[in-house]
């Protein structure tokens, strides 16, 4: 008798996951079908980069496509003129997708395998951004075609989050209440390869320190002036020696934004920008408060006066295995990045340039899941404390390219780039699928974002409560 209940349950198992691999691959080919729009949009935002807390032409671009899928959009959250959500949906689960734009100044670059900016000095897409807006849209809209289509309840929320290049946009976000109610986030990051990994990275604490002294001629009167940049140089000095004196994943990266004006002059005004990092947020917060003491002493030596601002601060990111698993499972599913003949070719060109070049072929690899430990920084780290994430990486640029780079700006505005960034979209798409269509997945992802996160976090802002820097690019 209990062979045919057997065979039944069998039987509903198969049918259950034929169903799933069917909306899986209808998912893939809508996306597919809409390859080309999304192209050109990506390539909107690469061309026309703009930094963070001015991205006003992307966010808009950006706001208006989601608007015309349905979506019900809040402009202007946390504070923030180009910070949005797109909402479409109702009832639970609530999936988030986060979406970046922001651009890196310096950094422009055209679509060719050697060094050519496109407009010297200006801003370009370092670090793929206008990839990951673009690819996290069109997951976003992917999502809700689900939704509707299936008449499953939920609700798919795409946040765009400004200012990820030092202007810690999302942890506003965060700090207004704006994932509160999220079961899970499904993000992405461009990179050199294929990669669905629980990871944790660094957290930040930065800030300008500014110095006022008094000005004189510097020939003439020099016993007169108190020189602003011997403040900034002595505060130099001194946290190049505490970095002796400080534990080993401990990073701290500064330059001189200001110095003066002639060197005839005793500088009146200097100004130096800090970047603090290290694996755990309390031992950010005590090394910030050391230099913080080395800018205080110089000013005390050089008989000048001292302000700082604190302008970003992130946590580090807190991993999510089972969620990290779906993501891996589709990603899988998905394939990687294939390359044509002329992408071959470009990205041979591309490896002369680097330092440390990797195998092309792995670009159409998924690498194995594991934990890793990122060197880098993200105010993704706020998310994750505060709603169970995930990201995949995906080869958006040649393998063995560093972030921030000219060639990871020549790459992302090309065919490399864009099928790098379509890898994304299905996998975050077939991603948010899997947890509407059985919302039970969601019980292992919150068990395990709870154990790590400990009961009694409670979150703070390590920015504290300023308000948005939105002028930190202006300058």
């Amino acid at each position: 008798m209990k062979k045919p209940l057997v065979f039944s349950l069998a039987l509903i198992l198969i049918a259950t996951v034929s169903f799933a691999q069917k909306d899986k691959k209808k998912i893939i080919a809508d996306l597919d079908a809409k390859k080309d729009h999304y192209k050109e949009i990506a390539k909107e935002l690469w061309t026309n980069p703009e930094l963070g807390y001015l991205e006003e032409n992307s966010s808009a671009l950006l706001q208006s496509e989601l608007e015309k899928e349905g979506f019900t959009i809040e402009k202007g959250v946390a504070g923030i003129p180009t910070a949005f959500t797109a909402t479409y949906g109702s009832g639970s689960p609530v999936i988030g997708v986060l979406g970046e734009f922001d651009a890196l100044p310096g950094m422009s670059q055209d679509a060719v395998p050697f060094r050519k900016a496109r407009v010297v000095d200006a801003p370009g897409q370092a670090c793929g951004h206008h990839l990951f807006g673009t690819g996290s849209m069109a997951a976003a809209i992917a999502a809700k075609d689900y939704l509707k289509e299936s008449g499953k309840s939920g609700t798919i929320r795409f946040y765009g989050t400004p200012a990820e290049e030092g202007g810690s946009g999302k942890v506003y976000m965060v700090r207004a209440g704006l994932f509160d109610d999220v079961d899970a986030i499904v993000s992405w990051h461009a990179g050199d390869r294929n990669a669905s990994n629980p990871s944790t990275n660094l957290a930040t604490i930065s800030g300008k320190f500014r110095f006022t002294g008094k000005s004189s001629h510097a020939a003439m009167a020099p016993e007169l002036g108190r020189s602003a940049l011997d403040g900034v140089e002595g505060m130099n000095d001194l946290v190049n020696m505490l970095r002796e004196h400080t534990t080993e994943s401990t990073r701290i990266h500064y330059i001189i934004t200001k110095g003066g004006d002639a060197p005839n002059i005793v500088p009146k005004e200097a100004e130096v920008y800090y970047v603090i990092r290290h694996s755990n947020r309390k031992e950010v917060k005590a090394v910030w408060d050391r230099v913080v003491k080395a800018a205080e002493g110089a000013a005390i030596g050089t008989e000048t006066e001292m302000t700082y601002e604190i302008i970003g601060g992130t946590y580090e990111k807190l991993p999510n295995e089972p969620l990290s698993k779906i993501m891996h499972d589709n990603m899988t599913l998905v394939g990687g990045v294939e390359y044509t003949p002329e992408d071959m070719e470009f990205a041979k060109e591309i490896q002369k340039t680097l330092g440390a070049p990797k195998p092309i072929e792995s670009a159409g690899e998924i690498q194995p899941m594991e934990f890793t430990y990122g060197k880098a920084s993200a105010d993704t780290g706020d998310v994750s404390w505060n709603a169970p994430t995930a990201a995949v990486n995906t080869a958006t640029w040649v393998p063995g390219t560093p972030a921030h780079s000219w060639q990871a700006v020549a790459a992302g505005g090309t065919d490399i780039g864009f099928k790098g960034m379509m890898v994304a979209a299905k996998t975050i798409a077939l991603s948010a699928m899997d947890l509407f269509k059985n919302p039970k997945l969601l019980d292992d992802i919150k068990a395990d974002f709870n154990k790590r996160r400990g009961s009694d976090f409670k979150y703070e802002a390590l920015l504290g409560d300023r308000m948005p820097a939105l002028d930190y690019r202006k300058n």
